[in-house]
């Protein structure tokens, strides 16, 4: 078959791999002049940064494509597992060490905050409970599919809903499991994940420390870049067609059957097509004339993001790869972002991948992603805000680290959700589709094929199973899933 995949983001890569692999003549259309979507990178003034993701966990979902390639990932990807996933930091001077190994991390609370080992390693055994029970139900078969729910495991797993907190948030199930407010604090956090808020997002949530504290975290050699190049690199070698610089003017659609795609002015036929472009934009540009599902385009989308990649002039011994910065005040913060607003004591994270890759930055220097949660562009004054946002965060880190980062910035480059939008073609500039801030949010989000539009399929962050890379990953792989029915 002839296929035609709009936009290399990983899912769409992952996709054309996999398509490839199948012996399709696959031909992937991508708007910008580079592979990878929010997965690229970028240099400024000797500094290299990673534009977008900087957490990696799941890596068998990137080998698992060499693999059924015939390949040896390690041959062309290789990443090193973190013996520390985060450091943590209060303002009242309180730090915690977030150790993968449970046991080690377990000691650290104890040591740090006065909880007792066994209420951490407890709170580990059930987010790995709620794994076992769903992670392969609910993240790699679609929910859209009446075969899904027919599989016995299906229904051993629904018999233990009360296991599984969906009638309940985040919040209070931490609240209720560990008491502690700064590890409550902890365990919220695993909600920006995939961008909802841990006082509306499903107690199912809870599920998300087993990535980083069972399964681990990563990073891979070159920067997380190097997911999606050694993606691209071994779908060219399976054949795949990328025309860079070519966004997709409408998708070809006759008596309710995808057939093909306009670029430029030119009419391509293909047997199936894969969008992994936003949903939003698929059906409002690509599909003006088809009738869009506007329950699943009116879903609450989730936050966004301000992002600035700073120089900084100096090295921070305390630091390592990920750090975490918290409000006084999570909840607080997360009502601000609700209501479009960033709070002005926000959470600051820092991403510092010279770390472990020193090249990354001049001797004796450090490359700072730093992200503070945004709301998603609703007509704020951006401006004003980044301006607010950028000296509530200096001023935070300086008290924090008992320095003057302002004098320390060598150059700075922005992000925020306007130019997210515009860069990745995320809908309002959010940055993992829609939020899971409803109990039924991993229903409602779009099937990984069209129910109108024959041999039509999405895949990415938009779709399910959801944002974040190993779940466009997946994505892909249900895609590859339902279009053999």
């Amino acid at each position: 078959m002839k296929v035609g995949i709009i936009g290399s983001g990983v899912a769409g890569l992952a996709s054309a791999v996999r398509q490839a692999i199948k012996g399709h003549d696959v031909t992937v259309f991508e708007a910008n002049a580079y592979p990878g979507g929010k997965l690229s990178s970028f240099e400024l003034e000797g500094y290299r940064f990673d534009a977008g993701p900087s957490l990696f966990t799941m890596p068998q979902y990137v080998d698992e494509l060499f693999e059924l390639a015939g390949e040896n990932p390690r041959d062309h990807f290789n990443y090193q597992r973190l013996d520390t996933v985060c450091h943590y930091f209060w303002d009242d001077g309180i730090r915690l060490q977030a150790h993968a190994e449970k046991g080690a991390f377990a000691k650290e609370a104890q040591q740090k905050l006065g909880v007792a080992p066994e209420v951490v390693l407890q709170m580990l055994a059930n987010s790995e409970q709620k794994f076992e029970l769903t992670g392969s139900i609910f993240l790699e078969k679609s929910l859209h599919k009446a075969s899904t729910w027919a599989d016995p495991k299906v229904v051993k797993t629904l018999m233990q809903l009360p296991k599984l907190d969906l009638f309940t948030n985040m919040d209070r199930v931490h609240q209720r499991e560990l008491k502690h407010p700064k590890l409550v604090q902890f365990f919220n956090r695993f909600a920006t994940y995939n961008g909802s808020n841990p006082y509306k997002a499903p107690g199912l949530l809870s599920i998300i420390p087993h990535y980083e504290h069972h399964l681990g975290a990563y990073f891979p050699e070159g920067g997380m870049v190097e997911i999606s190049n050694a993606i691209y690199q071994l779908a060219k070698r399976l054949g795949v067609d990328f025309q860079f610089n070519s966004p997709v003017d409408t998708i070809v659609v006759s008596n309710k059957v995808a057939t093909g795609l306009m670029v430029k002015g030119e009419e391509h036929p293909f047997d199936r097509i894969i969008s992994n472009q936003d949903v939003f934009f698929t059906y409002s540009k690509l599909l003006p004339n088809q009738k869009a599902p506007e329950r699943t385009l009116r879903q609450e989308k989730s936050s966004s993001a301000i992002i600035f990649y700073w120089g900084i002039k100096k090295s921070f011994p305390e630091l390592d790869l990920h750090n975490i910065f918290f409000s006084k005040d999570y909840q607080t913060e997360f009502s601000n972002l609700a209501a479009g607003k960033v709070y002005e004591d926000p959470t600051v994270y820092v991403n510092i991948s010279s770390k472990l890759a020193p090249n990354d930055a001049p001797q004796g220097h450090e490359n700072w992603f730093t992200m503070i949660n945004a709301p998603y562009n609703a007509g704020q004054d951006w401006d004003y805000l980044i301006g607010k946002v950028r000296s509530a965060t200096i001023r935070k880190v300086s008290r924090v680290l008992g320095v003057d980062l302002a004098e320390l910035i060598t150059c700075e480059e922005i992000l925020d959700p306007r130019s997210i939008e515009s860069k990745t073609g995320s809908h309002l500039g959010s940055l993992y589709g829609t939020s899971s801030n409803n109990k039924m949010a991993a229903f409602l989000r779009h099937p990984n094929f069209s129910r109108r539009i024959k041999h039509l399929y999405f895949c990415g962050g938009s779709a399910h199973p959801g944002g974040g890379i190993p779940l466009c990953l997946l994505s892909a792989s249900i895609v590859d899933q339902v279009m053999k029915n």
